[in-house]
């Protein structure tokens, strides 16, 4: 099986899982409005890269992927609660996500923060069920991590100095430190942790483990860059969302230029697969997700 073969099987197992996750909250009670906002913000055309991420790194360690599911459903629910909030008036105010109208566009704003509020909690019901692993201590691990990866001190944290840049205004070029702790807290840390929940699933060795998470923040730092250069390059037809969106911001494509920007890309690509070296041959598909994320064209 190629690479795009699958990437493209594991979306599909995300896909039908969420499915059926909201068909049971649906019957458990919730809102149809609520539940039909849920799915426009979840289900439809999208990589999976995250959910993606948990499977091949949790089957290193031999659990199958219909056991690290659960797993890896809970971190594309809290990835999608964070496009939802982020493509809000009062944030990044964007009207295309993943090819179609986003939340607020599609229903209206209060609907789409209570969507992303509605996304955040499942995810975490999601993590701490016995369904996720039999072990408590297993999932608890996986909650405080995806919390710490998710909270103040990751992805919110990040995009609060994005906006602060954004619209309180930044200096005309931002310190490269300050970008790169920016992006590797609103973008990296939850790839970061897309690896590291494999390792827990796996009850991976200390080194094991280590090696992941130093894969996931090159993978995290190469995405960002890549997004960078899509969103100065590519086709919004392509993409599914707007393009030049991100123009004035921080980032590092504007810190370091374009030619030094690719340069540091291909530098970020090749300690990624640096660090699968302990792994073998078992880890060839992880090895082509960092040629993929670096060398992406949507």
């Amino acid at each position: 099986m190629t690479f795009s073969q699958r990437l493209a099987q594991a979306a599909r197992m995300v896909d039908a899982r969420l499915a059926q996750t909201l068909d049971s909250a649906a019957a458990g009670g919730a809102p149809s409005r609520l539940v039909a906002a849920m799915r426009h913000a979840t289900l439809g055309e999208a990589k999976r890269l995250r959910p993606f991420l948990v499977l091949e790194c949790a089957g290193l360690f031999g659990v199958a992927s219909e056991a690290a599911l659960p797993t890896a459903v809970a971190l594309e629910c809290v990835h999608c609660y964070s496009l939802v909030h982020d493509d809000l008036p009062a944030m990044d105010n964007d009207d295309l996500r993943r090819g179609k109208p986003t939340v607020h566009r599609a229903f209206d704003e209060w609907t789409a923060i209570l969507t992303g509020d509605g996304l955040l909690t499942l995810t975490f019901a999601l993590l701490a069920a016995p369904q996720t692993h039999a072990d408590s201590a297993v999932r608890a691990e996986l909650v405080a991590g995806l919390a710490e990866a998710a909270g103040a001190g990751g992805m919110v944290g990040g995009q609060c100095l994005d906006l602060e840049a954004d619209k309180l205004g930044t200096p005309a070029r931002p310190l490269e430190a300050d970008v790169e702790r920016l992006q590797a807290m609103k973008t990296g840390a939850l790839i970061r942790f897309a690896c590291e929940a494999g390792a827990i699933l796996g009850r991976a060795a200390p080194d094991e483990r280590r090696a992941l998470i130093v894969y996931g923040e090159r993978l995290g730092a190469a995405f960002q860059i890549a997004d960078d250069l899509l969103d100065t390059h590519g086709d919004a037809a392509v993409m599914g969302k707007a393009a030049r969106k991100d123009a004035g911001k921080a980032t590092l494509l504007a810190v370091l230029g374009q030619p030094a920007a690719k340069a540091r890309l291909t530098v970020l690509e090749a300690e990624a697969l640096a660090t699968l070296a302990p792994f073998g041959a078992k880890a060839e598909t992880l090895r082509e997700a960092a040629k993929f994320v670096a060398q992406r064209e949507k």
